[in-house]
């Protein structure tokens, strides 16, 4: 099998010590690219530190998180444009909503959105999107951007069977990952009547590991058990959801005009 991880931050210290391991057993069950998502302006060093050690495998992402939209977003926003314009890279993201933790910064939180929104618009690359306890309002504020040509994924879906449907006539794609796995998700019954031609796989490490790891550090090579969860659930063979995720993948970074 050949297969994509579109969503890994490996760059953090979780990995700092045994990163080549850990990009060899990914590589041993198939995964051959690594999607690298920025946060904010801290990472960067790293992030880019890893794609120069895996050239052309780990490859970067640019964006703002919305969790580190505080009083000082404008700056990093700044940075990130500074970064933009200066290199390629895969995708705008992550970026989007939060509103779990705190809701301080929810003005900046949708400024921040919608800037950088516009600014894949602008050069024509894909985004891919943070979404928690506001996927109604997430939604909202894509449908103006994906009516325009914005296209992208809903990285770490979890939400509903309505809204599954909504992400998709919006030409977007589902990052799927761990939370299929777990028993009371409700992730597979969302999924229920939505093909594989509109999803991705992810592990969003280090968080959010699938069964039968659920509790420990998440890794890309974990992405089998993703696979095989998703076979079960569309009544496929793992090699399927393999080859149509992967070209999936393919597509959606290669409509960036930054690298794939």
């Amino acid at each position: 099998m050949t297969i994509i991880d579109t969503h890994c931050h490996l760059y953090l210290e979780e990995f700092k010590e045994d990163i080549n391991a850990l990009i060899e057993r990914a590589q041993d069950v198939g995964v051959h690219k690594f999607y690298l998502p920025a946060i904010n302006s801290e990472v960067i060093a790293d992030l880019l530190g890893l794609e120069a050690k895996y050239p052309g495998v780990c490859v970067p992402m640019m964006g703002l998180h919305p969790c580190y939209v505080k009083e000082n977003y404008k700056e990093e926003l700044a940075v990130v444009k500074e970064w933009l314009d200066k290199r390629p890279f895969a995708a705008v993201g992550e970026i989007g909503l939060d509103f779990y933790w705190d809701k301080t910064f929810v003005k900046e939180q949708y400024d921040s959105f919608n800037t950088q929104m516009q600014w894949a618009l602008d050069k024509q690359m894909p985004i891919v999107i943070h979404t928690r306890n506001a996927m109604d309002e997430t939604i909202e504020a894509v449908q103006p951007f994906s009516a325009k040509g914005l296209r992208g994924i809903f990285h770490c879906f979890s939400g509903d069977a309505k809204a599954a449907q909504q992400i998709v006539d919006m030409g977007f794609l589902l990052g799927i990952g761990g939370v299929v796995t777990y028993k009371n998700g409700g992730l597979p019954a969302a999924l229920e009547t939505i093909g594989l031609e509109h999803m991705v796989l992810e592990t969003d490490s280090p968080y959010l590991t699938p069964v039968p790891f659920r509790g420990k550090r998440n890794e890309s090579s974990y992405l089998k058990y993703i696979i095989e969860k998703l076979a079960e659930v569309k009544n496929v063979t793992m090699e399927e959801v393999a080859a149509v995720t992967t070209k999936n993948a393919q597509k959606i970074f290669d409509k960036s005009c930054g690298i794939s």
